[in-house]
């Protein structure tokens, strides 16, 4: 699993003065936090009466994610940048408020593949007419409601404007967020595969993404798995990737340029480039041993050497000395071996880059 911290908004609705939604918001994000310090989830208390939206004034739909308005803008990289949500609403006359429904409605792809829990409060109802309005409208938005849910009914839970002291309804509150976690991170590669940075893959529902030192983990169970063939070919332990612990791997994820393919969630490929004076290093390819055979592998490559940086001349790679299925595949792709690079169980392959003959 990534260890990315989750960014769940604390999203307080009631722009009425007096409200109860912030007291609400407050404790909730009190008896929250521990139990987020131990997910690793940033919580954000946001509120609506702060964000100051006014109604829906952008010209174009919230689908062409085209923005006019400087405060359309702001309010989609609050949103953005979330990976779920915890909606506390009060029932306006058997609905949310219209606060919240302008809200919903300013974005679109913002909200897709992010889990929305609702902590509602009201009299006769505990706001629970409000939730089931609202989760009519974030469905369409493709927010996930979660099953658990916290409603409040105001008579029994509220004295001197403060909420009473009740260890079920922190309970409750704990719960929820737990669960939302779950359904974040089970969302993820949803949310990741329509970000702009991801790149169709060649596998259905497959995406290329650039890697980071969160996802070392990840990085580090690929490589134990690609690269114990490596150790039987060449008769050895002694190969890094086998070798590295998780500090490794997430020290060299800041020093190279690294792409990982992902599908459903999983790891299934990889590669790294970096450059060292006028040579472009490719390193690190691979794929899981249940999708070797599909071009996962040329693919990647590809993708690196794509990536070369303008000056690079040269691209240079390595395998071992014995790995001769790699070598045939580095061979068909324009790569030579460079004299004299059996060193240390390895050798070294060589290209110059498109449009220059090879050196």
């Amino acid at each position: 699993m990534s260890t990315k911290p989750l960014r769940i908004l604390v999203l307080v609705c009631s722009t009425r003065p007096g409200a109860l939604g912030p007291v609400i918001g407050e404790w909730l994000t009190r008896t929250m936090a521990p139990t987020a310090a131990e997910h690793f989830v940033e919580l954000v208390p946001v509120s609506l009466a702060d964000v100051d939206l006014p109604f829906l004034d952008e010209e174009e739909h919230p689908s062409t994610g085209i923005y006019r308005n400087e405060h359309t803008r702001r309010w989609s990289a609050i949103v953005g940048a979330a990976d779920g949500f915890v909606v506390v609403t009060p029932e306006y006359n058997y609905g949310m408020p219209a606060t919240l429904k302008n809200a919903l409605d300013y974005l679109s792809g913002e909200w897709a593949w992010k889990p929305v829990g609702f902590v509602s409060y009201g009299n006769t109802s505990a706001g629970t007419r409000s939730v089931q309005h609202a989760k009519q409208v974030v469905t369409t938005l493709r927010l996930v409601p979660l099953g658990a849910t916290l409603a409040i009914r105001i008579g029994e839970a509220v004295e001197n404007d403060r909420l009473r002291p009740d260890a079920y309804r922190d309970q409750a509150a704990v719960q929820l967020l737990e669960e939302l976690v779950r359904v974040s991170h089970a969302l993820r590669p949803l949310r990741e595969r329509e970000q702009n940075e991801a790149v169709p893959g060649p596998l259905p529902g497959s995406y290329l993404r650039r890697l980071a030192p969160f996802d070392a983990a990840q990085v580090a169970v690929l490589q134990r798995c690609c690269w114990v063939d490596e150790a039987f070919a060449n008769d050895t332990l002694a190969i890094p990737a086998l070798q590295e612990s998780l500090e490794d791997v997430e020290a060299w994820l800041t020093t190279w340029h690294t792409w990982g393919l992902w599908q459903d969630g999983r790891l299934v490929g990889m590669v790294r480039a970096r450059r060292v004076d006028d040579t472009w290093h490719v390193g690190r390819l691979g794929v899981v041993p249940d999708l070797r055979g599909r071009g996962l592998g040329s693919w990647l490559l590809r993708v690196a050497e794509d990536a070369r940086e303008p000056g690079c001349r040269h691209i240079v790679l390595s395998t071992g000395a014995r790995s001769e299925t790699n070598i045939r595949r580095y061979e068909s792709a324009g790569y030579q071996q460079a004299a004299g690079t059996h060193e240390a169980g390895a050798v070294r392959l060589a290209k110059l880059a498109v449009g220059q003959g090879v050196s």
